[in-house]
């Protein structure tokens, strides 16, 4: 997982169902309280969040300002906001001379760069952005293990990217630079996509041609663990035989990834993921990790549901849900008096920063009311 940054169910009689529009999460939720909370998010942002440099939560890097920025833009406020155009104009002051945009030293340089491609491709109305995201895209492409740093097709490293220059490709690293290079323009079938989607599908529990590895043989659930990379491993932990546990937010990147890369509905890895999510649907819980990671959880699974496209969501016991309607719910149960979030229960994965959690929460409750996002 990051610092912190799914769906058919033909498989075994689940599935997602392909019914009539449901009405929105803002109408099933309440359209009040929807835009209630989110005023009170995007305020509290702007007002209390927002160093006077236009950064938010400086000292762990870009990622966060780029993420809370990219929250503001999906919930009306424009380039031109005062909140905004500090923000953008910080993300600027770390744009470097080999197209990345991180912090002089870091170790996060593919993790900093999607987030802020991610901010800048929303904000790049009039393309004043334009250069500085095609350079990021490049550069992205250039941190990605393949053959440039060794790595065949076969390795286990071949097509992901991770933390550092040097570090081990993991899920969260490579869906987050599948997501930026979706947003800065690049195509489901550009070969850098399908390099990632080569490492993606090897951190299935599922043995198929996309996936030769052992550790799928040992825990065949169809859902995802965080990487196939250096001997393997889960956030969630490893079963007595050396399997790797699946886990919910990691089983949603996949998913989501799958569907970024142009994997279709019918394909098996897509069928599986579907199948380990339909007996694992939890509104409450990081399912396999708890309270851990929950908020990345969040903003995941409503990406995820979102790309799938379909409105219903048919789980194990043959109930369907309004998964907006169910997702948007919980959030606004969980936000604070002062309009922010906050996971007090595991601060992991720097959860315990409101900031970084309310960015979260505004980008899931973006694409939890947009039907077309």
């Amino acid at each position: 997982m990051s610092l912190s940054l799914v769906n058919p169910l033909r498989f075994l009689g689940l599935a997602f169902a392909s019914a009539a529009l449901l009405a929105s999460p803002a109408s099933a939720a309440d359209g009040s309280s929807y835009d209630k909370a989110v005023e009170k998010a995007v305020n509290y942002l702007a007002n209390q969040g927002q160093a006077s440099d236009g950064t938010f939560s400086s000292n762990t890097g870009i990622g966060v300002t780029s993420i809370c920025t990219l929250g503001l833009l999906e919930h009306g406020r424009t380039p031109l906001d005062p909140a905004v155009k500090k923000a953008l104009a910080a993300i600027i002051s770390h744009v470097k001379p080999d197209g990345g945009i991180y912090v002089e030293g870091t170790t996060h340089r593919n993790y900093e760069t999607c987030l802020s491609l991610l901010a800048l491709s929303a904000a790049n109305k009039d393309g004043q952005y334009d250069e500085v995201i095609a350079n990021g895209n490049k550069f992205l492409k250039g941190l990605q293990w393949d053959k440039e740093e060794g790595k065949s097709e076969d390795d286990p490293f071949y097509g992901g990217a991770g933390y550092g220059g040097h570090s081990r490709p993991d899920m969260s690293n490579t869906t987050f630079l599948m997501e930026a290079l979706k947003a800065s323009g690049t195509a489901a079938d550009d070969p850098a996509m399908q390099k990632a989607l080569i490492f993606v599908s090897r951190c299935q529990n599922l043995e198929s041609p996309h996936n030769q590895f052992g550790f799928a043989a040992k825990n065949p659930d169809g859902g995802f663990y965080y990487t196939i990379a250096a001997g393997g491993s889960s956030q969630a932990g490893t079963l007595d035989n050396g399997g790797l546990r699946s886990y919910g937010s990691m089983t949603y990147a996949g998913l989501k990834s799958m569907i970024y890369a142009g994997v279709d509905k019918d394909d098996e890895r897509v069928q599986a993921a579907v199948a380990w999510l339909a007996k694992n649907y939890a509104t409450k819980e990081n399912p396999g990790m708890g309270d851990t990671g929950l908020y990345y959880y969040y903003q995941t699974v409503a990406k995820a549901l979102d790309a799938y496209g379909e409105d219903t969501f048919v789980t194990a016991d043959g109930k369907k849900h309004d998964w907006r309607a169910d997702f948007t719910n919980e959030l606004i149960s969980r936000q604070k008096d002062n309009g922010s979030w906050v996971n007090e229960k595991a601060e992991r994965w720097m959860e315990g920063d409101p900031n970084l959690v309310t960015g979260y929460c505004l980008l899931a409750l973006a694409y939890l009311n947009d039907n077309d996002k």
